[in-house]
């Protein structure tokens, strides 16, 4: 029998699987306790899909830190406490190190040949060994600071254009833009013009939608057949086509030795050059390329842009709180008009509410699914074979997020001189009660209809 184990922290959720079988079930621990549900489709009928974290802590509230359901033929197992979390994603960490092969995960990975969810293997610890120390490692990320300064500059000037001609000010926008063209620039060393970024939205915003689609093949794998009648699966078909013919055009532009300087040296020139010196055990691949752009793209535009958007949405709310926060950041930066990233470090009062923001809003509230690899006994229930884990809004352990510091640079540095450069209000006739604070569905947790606010230049 497989297990599929999900851990509910805060609001984070992280899936996990086991396909071992139960040889000798009488020596078997008992599963947790949990709700019965129905036969055939255990508790999938009334499963929030839109907001399952939500859904999963509330069950637990009533079931306990361990808790027991079953998601059509997938039995599972919930986990939302920290203490217990520790024991399976510290104490048995390389247990719970495998990836499920879920159908659009395992499409979006190249069939396995990226870092996010692909199978734990020698494959897998090569690639992320080489992120880690040549993509993502803390030299990597300072160096693309003069990207993150221009962007970040260039989006305080848009809004400030904007606020001159009393423009109600579309944050959520500005935030996915100032993302996406950080990852664009340290990606792939060029902007997308209008045209390519047009494309890349209507794209991009297709993946959101299927990288959470209901597929039947991955809960009742007799019924996969209804997946091509619903055409679920030509559309993952299509928007892969769309994402891996965009991944070639970057590759075959940085293959041209005439290529312009901003394409030497960001980080799809950085993987063409490990592939060419074999500076790995195991061979890089091109589909390990694109699987990696796979990742960089959907997680560094995504998260980052949600962040951002949760913190002021957050603050606005609380009007004493945005004071408070643009008081720190104005009382260090002073009149030097803009915030560098060496005043970030004297700005703990921003640090906390970007924490909190975490908290609150976790960028990727259901986590990606674990699969255990081996057995393991889990506080005395059910076999299976970050530091703080009431707080890993990035992951934990051997699947932890590589780009975390990535992402928190472009957060900081971005909310801070938004803080600094405007004082914020809503718009004509709308109170702070009035501001929505709902989710849209997606690996990233956006809100759900885009953020307006009022801003007044400062500087």
């Amino acid at each position: 029998m497989s297990y599929f184990l999900l851990l509910v922290l805060g609001l984070s959720v992280i899936f996990i699987f086991n396909l071992f079988k139960r040889k000798n079930p009488k020596k078997t621990a008992p599963l947790p306790p949990g709700p019965k549900g129905l036969p055939f489709i255990g508790i999938l009928h009334e499963f929030d899909a839109a907001h399952p974290h939500v859904y999963l802590r509330e069950l637990a509230k009533g079931y306990g830190p361990l808790m027991s359901i079953k998601l059509g033929s997938r039995p599972a197992v919930v986990i939302s406490s920290a203490r217990v979390a520790k024991i399976a994603l510290k104490n048995n960490d390389v247990v719970f190190s495998g990836r499920p092969p879920l159908v659009a995960l395992r499409k979006y990975s190249y069939d396995g040949n990226d870092i996010a969810f692909s199978d734990y293997d020698q494959s897998w610890r090569e690639m992320r060994k080489l992120s880690v120390i040549h993509l993502f490692s803390a030299k990597q990320v300072s160096s693309f600071l003069p990207i993150r300064r221009e962007e970040v500059s260039r989006m305080i000037k848009g809004i400030m254009n904007k606020s001159e001609s009393s423009e109600v000010i579309n944050l959520s926008q500005a935030a996915f833009f100032l993302s996406n063209r950080i990852i664009c620039r340290a990606g792939f060393g060029k902007e997308l013009d209008e045209a390519g970024k047009r494309k890349f939205d209507e794209v991009f915003k297709e993946t959101q939608v299927i990288s959470v689609a209901f597929f039947f093949r991955d809960f009742f794998p007799s019924l996969s057949w209804i997946d091509n009648l619903t055409g679920t699966s030509s559309r993952l078909e299509k928007n892969l086509r769309d994402l891996d013919d965009f991944f070639q055009e970057l590759i075959d532009d940085h293959l041209d030795p005439n290529r312009p300087e901003s394409m030497r040296g960001d980080i799809l020139d950085l993987l063409i050059k490990l592939k060419h010196e074999q500076a790995a055990a195991v061979p890089i691949e091109w589909e390990n390329i694109k699987g990696i752009l796979m990742n960089v793209f959907i997680a560094g535009t995504d998260t980052s842009a949600a962040l951002i958007v949760w913190a002021m949405t957050a603050l606005i709310k609380k009007p004493e709180v945005l004071k408070k926060a643009q008081e720190e950041v104005r009382n260090v930066v002073g009149s030097k008009g803009t915030v560098d990233e060496d005043d970030i470090q004297n700005l703990p009062y921003l640090k906390a509410i970007i924490k909190e923001a975490l908290r609150l809003f976790p960028p990727a509230p259901l986590s990606l699914p674990r699969e255990t690899i081996e057995k393991c006994t889990i506080d005395g229930t059910i076999d299976y074979k970050g530091h703080d884990f009431g707080f890993i809004p990035f992951g934990s352990g051997r699947r932890g997020c590589p780009g975390t510091n990535f992402g928190v640079a472009t957060v900081e540095l971005g909310l801070a001189n938004l803080l600094y450069s405007f004082e914020w209000g809503l718009p004509h006739g709308m109170k702070e009660e009035d501001v929505d604070m709902e989710a849209a569905a997606g690996l990233a947790s956006h809100r759900k209809n885009d953020l307006f606010l009022v801003a007044k230049s400062y500087i």
